[in-house]
């Protein structure tokens, strides 16, 4: 019996288990895969207080992991498979057991979101839908396409820029929805070729990609490139990882909170991205994460 048990060990949920520990808590945080969620995947951390110099998401990932772990929190890697959230004492199941408790904090954050189009799923890690830090590399001097135009998707066609032979954005909107300074440095970075208003339909290949297909959206034209051996990076948003949680009042799939991160359900709390907010940022996460613990641990 946990007097806390975290969901997600990004850093909402590692946040939370350090300040719930502070507060004397016994705490346990499940985390499916790795400590970081979506961050720890990224190439670089920006735009963060205190940073280390050269931060990527696997240093940010190893050092939110460390803190958690010196302060006494106690982190499972398992798959949690069901919930039961109402009532006094929660039942949380995973694919090795159930574990109980008073209070839960939702923070499993949400999963980058696939194009779901022809040849996406066959090619996948062949070519398409791969990690920019961990497979860039791989396709030095050869040309890569980033699919995408927010912050997050720009930020990593800089970061493989510095691989590719020429680097192409494609972005359905009319112009990159990206913050001023990445949109300097890609204008100031000469390899990499901006392409607004066109979608990518279909990729084609056997073992690797050898041609993609993208769509101008003013008119539905289509126009084949042949591009043996490319890389192709997908940056198209994230779904909440709400599927789990009935009873909770959502709002596109997102979990509403009040200010204490309170959701409509005693006891159950929720933090960082998966929850309705303006701002969707690790220093956002982290503040939810804390004001989450505080008020599940005086509650």
């Amino acid at each position: 019996m946990y007097d806390i048990i975290i969901i997600g060990a990004g850093p909402a949920g590692i946040s939370a288990g350090i300040y719930a520990v502070s507060r004397g808590k016994r705490t346990l945080i499940l985390e499916k895969e790795a400590v970081g969620g979506i961050i720890g995947k990224v190439s670089a951390v920006t735009h963060y207080a205190a940073l280390l110099p050269e931060e990527t998401g696997i240093t940010f990932a190893k050092r939110m992991e460390k803190q958690a772990l010196d302060a006494g929190v106690e982190i499972l890697y398992e798959n949690v498979t069901k919930v039961q959230l109402k009532g006094a004492v929660k039942k949380i199941y995973t694919e090795k057991g159930n574990y109980e408790t008073a209070k839960v904090i939702l923070a499993n954050g949400s999963t980058p979101r696939k194009l779901n189009i022809p040849g996406e799923a066959d090619l996948a890690g062949k070519g398409i839908g791969m990690n920019a830090a961990k497979c860039g590399k791989n396709y030095a001097g050869k040309n890569i396409y980033v699919v995408g135009g927010a912050d997050g998707a720009v930020k990593e066609a800089l970061y493989l820029a510095q691989f590719a032979k020429n680097l192409t954005i494609f972005h359905f909107e009319d112009s990159l929805g990206c913050i001023p300074e990445f949109l300097n440095r890609v204008k100031e970075t000469p390899n990499i070729c901006v392409r607004t208003g066109y979608r990518l339909k279909a990729v084609y290949g056997a073992s690797h990609v050898e041609k993609l297909e993208i769509e101008r959206g003013k008119d539905g034209k289509t126009e084949m490139i042949e591009d043996d051996g490319c890389g192709i990076f997908i940056y198209a948003g994230a779904t909440p990882n709400t599927e789990l949680y009935n009873g909770l009042e959502l709002i596109d799939g997102y979990i509403v909170t009040d200010e204490k991160m309170r959701t409509n359900l005693p006891g159950v709390y929720a933090a960082g991205d998966i929850r309705v907010k303006q701002v969707r940022q690790a220093a956002t996460a982290v503040a939810d994460g804390a004001v989450a613990a505080i008020n599940a641990a005086m509650e």
